[in-house]
């Protein structure tokens, strides 16, 4: 097998029996897209003549997670900034009342129940934080 290298001054990729193009979503947008070419494989879509006691399958929905949660908050921990969809977007890393420290969420302003208390509080202990520095 011969081994090829790709670099920026290739005009013509499809000269090239071994490279692979991989398009991520935006999941996985921040991932490095190089892996070994070995690890590649054709797919092949196999008809119903080729498997004919194969049953078809649908896809389950996807799961919703539900962040309603039964225990109140206890506390604002920390904040961040993420961009979603070109949007700038705060999240706030909350912690339970009764829970440990493994069930820590990273929620949305709008989802923390009673979130403007919460945020006040947390806000003014950073600036007091801030102060003593």
């Amino acid at each position: 097998m011969k081994r090829h290298i790709w670099n920026q001054t290739s005009k013509n990729r499809t000269k090239w029996e071994n490279a692979g193009e991989v398009r991520l979503t935006e999941k996985f947008s921040r991932k490095h897209p190089v892996f070994p070419v070995s690890l590649v494989k054709l797919y092949f879509q196999t008809g119903e003549e080729t498997f004919p006691c194969r049953k078809k399958t649908t896809t389950p929905p996807d799961i919703v997670e539900v962040e309603d949660s039964p225990w109140p908050v206890k506390k604002i921990i920390k904040a961040r900034k993420i961009i979603l969809n070109g949007e700038d977007q705060r999240k706030y890393l909350v912690t339970f009342e009764n829970q440990t420290a493994d069930k820590e969420k990273w929620l949305a302003e709008d989802a923390i129940p009673e979130g403007n208390l919460h945020l006040r509080r947390f806000r003014a202990s950073r600036r007091t934080e801030q102060s003593h520095q």
